[in-house]
């Protein structure tokens, strides 16, 4: 705008100014938006609780609120006003949203502290009992740790299996003990529920080609007379080793060295011929150590190497031959986890393990 020079009175010669000066007014929104800054600061000062914060909030930045009806009236100005006033407007936002958070804050310290006030923290606290992991899941973790370091994979199966998956590929005869229905749980439809973990290992050279090294560990069921040593269903942990040239002296390898790690260096073991129909030969494992009471000898586990005809059904079942008895050998074995953590932990009837009394978990 131009600015004129009032007449001087003491000459009364009116003088105008030749240089035009760039005084620029400030909007009428841009007075208002400052206006509601001001009094927008001091309400949320006066705030005495959340409440108050959020209806502030909604009042001043909801959908209707008077920040926002701004936002809707920018439309209103030129394209040289829009700017200036458009930075005071998110100014002025910014500085409400940052007074409401810094006082929701304090309200919120205000409140807890006042929560505490009266607590004594010189008071002893309360003690709280911690639970554990069963001692059969500790087991579990700590054998497949070791298995681990020797380069075995975990391997899973289904608890309902098929017939030939449980006796068939495993070359148990139909005569066999373990298939009549006084010693396993067979369903309507003619599965059952699986007697053993070695099911895991058909199932694992149905998919894989050698070398294959697993361990199985999982939930067998048989029908044994529930007693201090047996239950209808219980924990077994199995392995599998199939490539070319392993050796009787790799299974006895392996063992040694997961039991002694298991039970300690000063660990003694012997193999005794057994039978099982899946390995030939076969062995049980007996185990003598100080930490079993280092007297006596304790059978722990069965193995052997793998007997050719299951390769052979594992073959007929794939439809090719991948597993060839002239150049693959392997060894397998299994022991049973209750038994184990019952040696261990000088447990004395298995169906503590499942009671699931805490006098006697809370041992462990």
């Amino acid at each position: 705008m131009q600015a004129r020079l009032a007449p001087a009175p003491e000459t009364g010669i009116l003088t105008f100014l030749s240089v035009s000066l760039n005084v620029t007014a400030s909007h009428p929104m841009e007075d208002q938006i400052q206006s509601l800054n001001v009094s927008a600061l001091e309400a949320i000062r006066s705030c005495t609780d959340e409440s108050q914060i959020e209806a502030e909030r909604v009042r001043l930045l909801g959908r209707g609120g008077e920040l926002t009806a701004f936002s809707e009236r920018m439309r209103e100005l030129s394209k040289e006003e829009k700017p200036r006033i458009g930075k005071v407007l998110n100014e002025v936002r910014t500085a409400v949203t940052a007074a409401l958070e810094e006082r929701k804050g304090a309200l919120v310290s205000e409140r807890e502290a006042r929560a505490f006030r009266n607590v004594d923290v010189s008071l002893p606290g309360m003690a709280f009992p911690s639970g554990a992991m069963h001692p059969i899941t500790q087991l579990l973790d700590r054998t497949v740790q070791i298995f681990r370091r020797m380069g075995f994979c975990l391997a899973d199966g289904p608890d309902i299996e098929t017939e030939w998956h449980c006796f068939d590929a495993l070359n148990t005869p139909a005569d066999h003990p373990a298939r009549n229905e006084a010693d396993t749980f067979y369903l309507p439809d003619g599965r059952l529920l699986r007697t053993h973990t070695s099911t895991i290992q058909i199932r694992t050279l149905e998919q894989m080609a050698p070398p294959v090294r697993i361990i199985a560990p999982g939930a067998a069921y048989r029908r044994d007379e529930v007693d201090a040593t047996h239950l209808a269903q219980f924990n077994q942990m199995e392995g599998l080793y199939v490539d070319e040239d392993v050796t009787l002296g790799d299974l006895r390898g392996t063992l040694e060295f997961f039991f002694r790690e298991l039970f300690g260096k000063d660990a003694e073991f012997r193999f005794r011929p057994h039978f099982f129909p899946f390995t030939e030969p076969s062995f049980e494992v007996d185990i003598k150590a100080a930490a079993l009471g280092g007297g006596r000898w304790l059978e722990i586990a069965g193995c052997g190497m793998v007997d050719p005809a299951v390769f052979e059904a594992v073959n007929a079942r794939r439809g090719e031959r991948v597993l060839d008895p002239e150049r693959h050998t392997g060894f397998a074995f299994g022991f049973g986890l209750d038994r184990l953590a019952m040696i261990l932990s000088g447990v004395p009837d298995i169906r503590h393990f499942t009671d699931g009394d805490q006098r006697f978990l809370s041992q462990f």
